[in-house]
């Protein structure tokens, strides 16, 4: 569970913890520890970095921190703040700024039973360390196109402003300025407006799966939604309207179906196919990509064929039993994902896996070995993305039995590129042309 050497205080980064008022502290002498699946472990020193640039902590309200006590030689859970003896106090999580990979997540105990679960953010294991905070986490892109120190306020206003003037009748790029720009600040969007990058085109207000951690819808019990789901369905018109010049224009141009304020492309199939074909008839430029469930492989081998380039499929896990325990599908299982990956590469198509890291679970040795299986398929790519929802909360829904030993979150990806030696890894979806 964790090592019996006592760490060097001055070598390793203290535990945060919150009062009431939400106010930051770091422990005078409790250590950091991180969650790794349902075990509570000690980090490596090289486990933590700098907390990147972008990043943002947060609290977590009725949760107790969980520290290593050197003297005791053991974990703790605090109860009370030490600067203030009877007073609560509360777990503090990092949330990643984008391109970077949680290697642990924040360790808390629930206060009571039955709470409401966390909102859908990763909490990556934080502490306290020579005047800055720290988290465990690498860098897993160095793409530079979602960093805040490239987004300027006054340059995306004037940007979305001109948009709006340019094109005064299309619902799509009011949608994506109105809402995805002004309201939820979404990087891609910021992109699209400012000509450059990828940009996204959600146009699908259903799915044909419930996953637990839909970032656009949830049942009345569920975690609080990030963001509202698109409530239209845009024309192909008016999607090769926006998209078009962007394809033609920007810097290391894509285009993007399937985004986290929508359902599932897929079932927009036919729209998209018209979208692609007028998009490609107007220039060859620039990478077409789906991310998608991969649900329907006859939808993804027609898109193909019209002109996508690259599909990214959401994976949460390789094993079927959690697959399904996540993402709830309708109508498909994880043998129609692996049918649509087998078409897009006999295709010439390019897939990448968008998988949600969550250390203890995606670096089990069994998942691991699912995880080969599908990428032996021909997958090009892995997106390591953080998976952004209540750790307890998860493996509960789940049913999460805890089996094989863990690889830890490096060592998967040292394996993975290992047993693939062309396999890539990174981030961001890579433009292809």
């Amino acid at each position: 569970m964790w090592p019996r050497l006592y760490p060097a205080p001055e070598k390793s980064p203290r535990l945060l913890f919150a009062d009431k008022e939400g106010r930051i502290y770091d422990h005078p002498y409790l250590l950091a520890m991180g969650l790794s699946g349902y075990d509570v472990v000690l980090p490596e020193r090289e486990d933590f970095i700098p907390l990147p640039v972008g990043s943002a902590l947060y609290v977590l309200p009725e949760r107790y921190p969980i520290g290593y006590d050197p003297h005791k030689d053991e974990p703790v859970v605090l109860k009370e703040n030490p600067f203030a003896p009877g007073e609560p106090v509360f777990a503090v999580a990092a949330y990643l700024a984008p391109a970077h990979t949680q290697v642990y997540l924040c360790p808390y105990l629930e206060s009571r039973k039955e709470l409401p679960p966390l909102p859908l953010f990763s909490y990556a294991a934080a502490g306290w360390h020579r005047g800055r905070f720290w988290a465990t986490a690498f860098r897993s892109d160095f793409d530079h196109r979602q960093e805040v120190r490239f987004f300027n306020e006054e340059r995306i206003e004037k940007a979305a402003k001109e948009f709006l003037r340019r094109f005064p009748n299309n619902r799509f790029v009011k949608h994506l300025v109105e809402n995805c720009v002004r309201r939820y600040r979404c990087p891609a969007a910021r992109n699209f407006v400012l000509k450059r990058f990828e940009a996204p085109a959600p146009c699908s207000p259903s799915c044909n799966a419930r996953c637990i951690g839909c970032l656009s819808w949830q049942a009345e019990d569920g975690p609080h939604i990030a963001q509202e789901r698109i409530a239209f369905v845009p024309t192909a018109e008016e999607m090769a309207e926006a998209l078009i010049p962007h394809l033609k224009g920007a810097q290391r141009a894509m285009v993007s179906f399937g985004q986290g304020c929508e359902g599932e492309p897929l079932l927009q199939a036919g729209l998209i196919e018209k979208a692609i074909k007028l998009m490609r008839q107007a220039t060859r430029r620039g990478t077409i990509n789906l991310n998608t469930n991969a649900s329907l492989p006859d939808e993804v081998e027609r898109l193909r064929k019209a002109g996508l380039d690259s599909i990214r499929v959401s994976l949460s896990s390789a094993r079927d039993n959690y697959y399904k325990a996540y993402f709830r599908p309708r109508g498909y299982d994880l043998h129609n994902v692996r049918e649509s990956i087998r078409r897009m590469k006999n295709l010439g198509g390019f897939v990448s896996l968008n998988l949600f890291v969550f250390p203890g679970f995606t670096d089990e040795k069994e998942e691991f070995e699912a995880l080969c299986d599908m990428v032996s398929l021909g997958i090009d790519f892995i997106q390591l993305r953080n998976h952004a929802i209540d750790p307890i909360w998860y493996l509960k829904k789940i049913n999460f039995e805890a089996g094989s030993e863990c690889l830890g979150i490096k060592n998967l990806v040292k394996r993975l590129g290992e047993e693939f030696p062309r396999l890539r890894f990174g981030y961001f979806n890579p433009p292809l042309r």
